[in-house]
This record gives structure tokens, C-alpha cells and sequence, in this order.
């Protein structure tokens, strides 16, 4: 849930900071003090599009800041796995978004700067706003599966994962069906190309590492002669008469007879003994070493002859030795691939038809689950509608797609006709009025209509969403009477599962919060800005009256707002 929200600098907001609490939170105030100003700034905090009009005039830019309180779950981990970002151990997440004048944004999730793209992710993750105008997913016809299978999660998530793996295989498939069969004079014409290729390496002869080995040989045989002077003079140093060694032999004899009179210099006897043998030892090693150079000018015309011809190679076909033979083994399966075509080609064609044929099964498989739970979807959402006055509306989840044959998912040229969501795709429909058709949810003409379809679809799918706020931006737009209370009732009814704010003139909703935030206009001689200030109960019920007569409280709306409040207070215990 949304802990704290701090703006600064946001259209006509210059500082304010806004704690927010559990259940639901009524926001209200006369039109144009900003209360619709807060829900976009936190609109802007969740990825959405931004504007330097949201700057405030003479401000660089605009701040704003929101901490939320979050459940482990699944989805989150994953997504913030994937984001590399570390959730708080107190399970807290800091979103932060800077608008500046030149229309940047930067975006920062704990501190760490991320794109505005992963900052909707997330802000999707967490907040749901939902306007008289801005249906988010209810509205949105392709996220109507998502929300079919998250209120079905436990009946669907085996059936669907199985399907979706699958279809991987399935996809993978197709598409190596698809390369192997695409236009037959290319294909020859690679076959040509590959076949030079592969034959032009193959004649090579390659080593492992051959390049390596030849450079550290050639450098070996142009410094022979210099070694072999280098190697032989420090041999001679140490051997043969009157040389190095031969003057530690005799320290090391006369530290022996040193010894044999003071056994304390005993150990340096050892030690002159070892470093004798040590040195003795690699005299000889060099003589072995000097002996065996060779001087070989033929030798080296021989590599670099073999050089040139590697390097040759290196230009087409990479940077190594390694690189190339590398590359000579992928075209090795290319073209065992394109000389056995045809016979690859019916392989394909073979174990893509029973993949598809499982696939088939599988998708079919889902769709009855799902059509199952969409017909327990649509007897709850009947429910809502008829407590929210709408008992003539039909509510139903539609399947649009055909039965495919494997033949038709064979056929790779054309688009497949199926996806990794399933073989139908879902679409919620809708009749208000006894006698008309039924019509895709977001057609439905009434602004009042649409609350209260909004609402009952909230109601049962608000703890399947995902998301730890629901924000309602003057959805009882429309209404009045009866049905404005049956709204309220609903909305509180939400807010028992999810933290809800809500903007609204129904003083039936304002009853209902747990929090009430006033919201003004304060005229300093030079600017206005917007105030935000939580109401106690003796100022609830005063706003509650304004919003019920208007400009002037009569003891009559004082009783009324009164009883409201009563109502509610009922209700909620």
C-alpha cells in the first residue's frame, strides 16, 4: 500500500507530503482545488506519460515521491529479481520521479536510477488508477484474459503452464520448419557459399591454438642466435674452471670444516650446500637448453608462409584459430542440414505434427478451464451488478477463436493462428438493458453504467490483481440516490481487501472513509497553491454537509451528513 506520498513543484502543488492509511481514503474539496492534481502526480510516480506542464511555473522541476509497503509475492520477487533491485527488509519500496523543464524524466526505484520503463513495471505492480476516462485493464480488451486466469489461479496454473511450455517447443519448432523450407534458390545459393567455405577450412588442415603455437615459435627461431649467446655465457659463468660454481664448492668445503669445529654453522653449511646443487642443476638445464637450438632460416620461411594462410582465413571467417574451426563446425551442421533437405524436411514435418497435435489437446484443455471458471466469474459479477441496482445488465465472457487442425498450424506461411495466452482469445461483454445485444465492455455508453461495472468488477477481482492500492477517480460520476449509496457500500467493500483513495463528490462515499482529506486553494497575495489536510471527525461531518447543500450548512444537512456518518459507522463495524 501507498505508506507516504511527498509532491513538490507539480502544476499548482508547491510542497506537500501526504500519509496515507489503510482501508479507504476520501479526498474531496470544491472543483479546481486539485484533488484530480494529487492522482495525477501519482500517475507520473507509476510510469505514466510525462509533461513539463506538470513543472510548476518558475520551478525547474517537479518532484515526487511515494514510499510504499509491499507483499512478498511471485510476481514481485521475479520482477525485482529481473530489475536487479533489492526490496527493504521492512518490505518497503521508494519511487521516485523528477520531471525537469527540458521534459526528462529521471526515475529512481531504492535510489537506484532505472528507465521510465521499469518504473511502470513496477508502478503497475502497485497502484491501479482507474478515472472516469482511464479504464486501465477492466477496459482493456486483451488484458481480459489475465484477469480470467488470476481470479481461476488455482484451477488454471498446472493447465496453463503446460500448455505455455508446450508451445515453446511447439514455436521453436515451426520456425527451424520455416527456415529449412524458405526459397529454394537461396537456399542452393548458401549451400553453394558454405560449401566453399567449409572446404577452403577444411584444406587448411587447422590446429587448436596453431597460431599461438607458430607466433611463440617464430619467436623462438628470429632470437636463436641471441639466445644461444645469452643461454651459453650464463652457463659458462657458472661452470668449469676457476667459474662460479667451482668457487662455491670451495666455500662449501670450507664451511663443512668450519662446521666440524662450531656446530652453529652447521645450517649455513646446508644452506651453501643446497644453493651449490640448486645452481648445478641449472647449469646443466641450460647446457641442455643451448645445445638444442637450431639455427633454421628455412624453418622459418615455413611458418610464416603458414601464417600468411591462417591470416588469410582470419579475415573471413574470425579473429583465432579457434574462431575459425569454431565456425567451421556450425557450417559442418548447415550443411548436413541443407544436402539432406528434403529428408530433414518431412523430420520436421513429422515432430511438428505431434507437437501440435499435444498442443492442440492442451490449448483445448484450457479453454474448457477456463470456460468453466468464466461462467463461476460471471455468476459473482451478476451478483454485484444486482447489488448495485443493474439486476437487467448481463455480464459474459466471451471465446473468439476456431478449432484448428495441425495442417493449418503447419503451415508456415501463414501467421500462426494461435498464441501462447491459448487457442481463444477473451473478451467481457455486456448488456445493460433487457433486449440489446451483448457489446465489449469498454462500448458501454453510460458514465454511470461504467462505474458501477467498474466497481462490481473490483469487487471480485481486487484480492486476484495483484496490486496494493486502487485509486477511483470521481467514478460515481452519474449517479445519484440509491444507487450512490450502493456505490459507497461497494467501494468500502474493497477497501476491506485493498488500500483504496478515492476522489468523490457523493458525500454517501466521503461517510465511508477511514481517512478524510480536505483539499484547497490557498491564495498567498502572490500565487495559489493546493493544501491537503486530514479531517477529524467534526470537520467530516461539516464537509459532508457542504457537499450535500452546497454553499450553505443548514442544521437540516448538519442531521443529514450526521446520519451518514451513523450509517456508515454501522456498516463498517
Amino acid at each position: 500500500m501507498l505508506m507516504e506520498l511527498s509532491i513538490r513543484n507539480f502544476a499548482i502543488i508547491d510542497h506537500t507530503t501526504i500519509s496515507f492509511e489503510k482501508g479507504l481514503t476520501v479526498l474531496t474539496g470544491e472543483t479546481g482545488a486539485g484533488k484530480s492534481i494529487i492522482i495525477d502526480a501519482i500517475g507520473q510516480l507509476i510510469g505514466g506519460r510525462g509533461s513539463v506542464e506538470f513543472v510548476r511555473h518558475g520551478s525547474k522541476r517537479a518532484e515526487i515521491e511515494g514510499l510504499f509497503s509491499i507483499e512478498s509475492t511471485e510476481e514481485i520477487n521475479n520482477l525485482f529479481r529481473d530489475i536487479e533491485i533489492e526490496i527493504s527488509e521492512e518490505d518497503t519500496v521508494l519511487l521516485k520521479r523528477e520531471i525537469t523543464l527540458q521534459g526528462k524524466s529521471i526515475c529512481r526505484i531504492n535510489g537506484k536510477l532505472v528507465t521510465l520503463a521499469v518504473l511502470r513495471q513496477v508502478g503497475q505492480l502497485l497502484v491501479d488508477i482507474h478515472g472516469q476516462h482511464e479504464h486501465q485493464h477492466l477496459l482493456q480488451g486483451d488484458k481480459h484474459q489475465l484477469l480470467l486466469d488470476r481470479f481461476a489461479e488455482k484451477a488454471i496454473t498446472r493447465v496453463k503452464s503446460e500448455y505455455e511450455q508446450l508451445y515453446d517447443i511447439f514455436n521453436k519448432k515451426r520456425e527451424m520448419l520455416k527456415q529449412i523450407s524458405e526459397n529454394e534458390h537461396e537456399m542452393m545459393q548458401r549451400l553453394d557459399l558454405i560449401q566453399y567455405q567449409y572446404e577452403e577450412i577444411e584444406k587448411a588442415k587447422l590446429q587448436p591454438e596453431e597460431d599461438q603455437q607458430l607466433f611463440e615459435e617464430k619467436k623462438r627461431l628470429d632470437y636463436s642466435e641471441d639466445l644461444y649467446k645469452t643461454v651459453h655465457g650464463t652457463y659458462e659463468a657458472l661452470y668449469g674452471d676457476g667459474k662460479g660454481l667451482e668457487w662455491i664448492m670451495h666455500a662449501m668445503n670450507q664451511i663443512e670444516e668450519a662446521a666440524s669445529m662450531d656446530e652453529s654453522l652447521r645450517s649455513h653449511h646446508e644452506n651453501i650446500s643446497n644453493c651449490y646443487y640448486l645452481l648445478e642443476e641449472a647449469a646443466f638445464s641450460l647446457r641442455d637448453y643451448y645445445e638444442k637450438i637450431e639455427f633454421d632460416p628455412e624453418r622459418i620461411n615455413e611458418i610464416e608462409a603458414r601464417m600468411s594462410e591462417i591470416n588469410q582465413l582470419r579475415r573471413k571467417y574470425g579473429d583465432t584459430v579457434n574462431d575459425i574451426l569454431e565456425y567451421a563446425s556450425k557450417i559442418e551442421d548447415e550443411l548436413d542440414t541443407l544436402k539432406n533437405r528434403d529428408e530433414r524436411l518431412q523430420q520436421w514435418i513429422n515432430e511438428l505434427g505431434e507437437v501440435a497435435e499435444d498442443l492442440l489437446v492442451e490449448g483445448n484443455h484450457l479453454t474448457e478451464v477456463r470456460k468453466r471458471e468464466a461462467i463461476r466469474l460471471e455468476k459473482a459479477i451478476q451478483k454485484e451488478l444486482e447489488n448495485l441496482y443493474m439486476k437487467d445488465t448481463e455480464f459474459k465472457v466471451e471465446f473468439e477463436g476456431q478449432h484448428f487442425s495441425v495442417e493449418e498450424l503447419l503451415n508456415v506461411k501463414k501467421r500462426i493462428p494461435i498464441s501462447r495466452k491459448g487457442l481463444h482469445s477473451i473478451s467481457f461483454m455486456v448488456s445493460t438493458n433487457k433486449g440489446e445485444p451483448l457489446k465489449p465492455l469498454a462500448k458501454v455508453a453510460s458514465g454511470g453504467e461504467i462505474s458501477r461495472m467498474i466497481l462490481a468488477l473490483k469487487t471480485i477481482l481486487t484480492s486476484h490483481e495483484g496490486v496494493t492500492s486502487l485509486i477511483f477517480d470521481e467514478v460515481d460520476t452519474g449517479v445519484s440516490g440509491r444507487v450512490a449509496q450502493a456505490i459507497a457500500e461497494k467501494i468500502n467493500q474493497i477497501s476491506a481487501k485493498s488500500q483504496v483513495l478515492c476522489i468523490t463528490h457523493l458525500p454517501q462515499v466521503a461517510a465511508m472513509a477511514d481517512t478524510h482529506l480536505f483539499i484547497s486553494k490557498v491564495n498567498d497575495g502572490e500565487r495559489v497553491a493546493t493544501s491537503v489536510r486530514a479531517l477529524n471527525k467534526e470537520e467530516q461531518m461539516e464537509e459532508i454537509s457542504r457537499m450535500i447543500s452546497g454553499v450553505e450548512i443548514t442544521d437540516l444537512t448538519r442531521k443529514h451528513a450526521q446520519e451518514l456518518l451513523d450509517q456508515a459507522r454501522k456498516m463498517k463495524q
